[in-house]
């Protein structure tokens, strides 16, 4: 049953807005997803939005009508309000006409099977919302077995994050884990850990990829610190031919991801 939503004082509209601070999202457990084709993504991929959002405009567009009836059917909300509304949650001045809230899916370390994929992702401490968003949508389209987030790492269900995306955080298991848990796990992988380093020897077109291959990514400023160096098989460069001394994070990973994957 769809309600109608014209205040700002609505208690879920508050709700929606304070999912754009990481402490109400790790207190609800849920994240805000914008766009028709993220929430059309998440319900062809099993997840259904507890809250479904839209503008007038949108009501009859085929999808939404699917989403719609998928939220329903899961015994979500689905609500309708006006452009304003969509603005104040969205936080833009051209916001998508849907909006949705979902439940936040985090896969424990150990349930992780190594062999299912050729190629996986570990990201320490990585700080750009953007650049982990955009890392995950190529983890998707390479075919990745997931991200493994290591320590204190920005939130992969912040607005900002989910957006750059552009769906995938539906389709990519995501993993948190902490320094001395994963150094204790990643003692049990048996394909190669390969690091990237400014100061490392091995043009990383030369390193051994030894399947499943995780690769292993530092921190946007720092790098990768040395005891999680240290627990790579192997550290390589990406070589860099112009005057720029390094790349940026999310166009490295995919870099790495590719050549690993070949």
């Amino acid at each position: 049953m769809t309600r109608v939503v014209t205040s700002h004082t609505n208690p879920t509209v508050k709700a929606l807005k304070a999912l754009h601070m990481r402490k109400a999202r790790e207190e609800s457990g849920q994240f805000l997803a914008e766009g028709l084709k993220i929430v059309t993504e998440a319900i062809e991929l099993g997840h259904a939005p507890k809250v479904l959002m839209f503008g007038k405009d949108a009501a009859d567009h085929p999808l939404l009508v699917k989403a719609i009836a998928a939220t329903g059917m899961a015994r979500g909300e689905v609500i309708e309000v006006n452009r304003e509304i969509l603005e104040k949650i969205s936080r833009r001045d051209n916001p998508q006409a849907v909006l949705a809230v979902f439940d936040q899916v985090f896969t424990p370390l150990q349930a992780l099977e190594p062999k299912s994929a050729k190629v996986w992702v570990a990201l320490h401490m990585v700080r750009d919302p953007g650049n982990l968003g955009t890392i995950i949508r190529t983890a998707d389209a390479a075919g990745c077995g997931g991200v493994v987030l290591v320590g204190d790492c920005c939130d992969p269900y912040s607005v900002e994050a989910v957006r750059a995306t552009m769906g995938s955080i539906f389709a990519v298991p995501i993993v948190k884990a902490t320094v001395p848990e994963f150094i204790a796990w990643r003692g049990g992988w048996s394909g190669s850990v390969v690091g990237t380093l400014l100061t490392a020897t091995v043009d990383h077109r030369q390193a051994d990829y030894r399947r499943p291959t995780l690769i292993l990514m530092g921190n946007e400023q720092a790098g990768l610190p040395p005891e999680l160096a240290a627990v790579c098989d192997v550290n390589v460069k990406i070589p860099m031919r112009g005057r720029a001394d390094s790349l940026n994070l999310s166009v490295a990973t995919g870099i790495m991801i590719y050549a690993a994957g070949d």
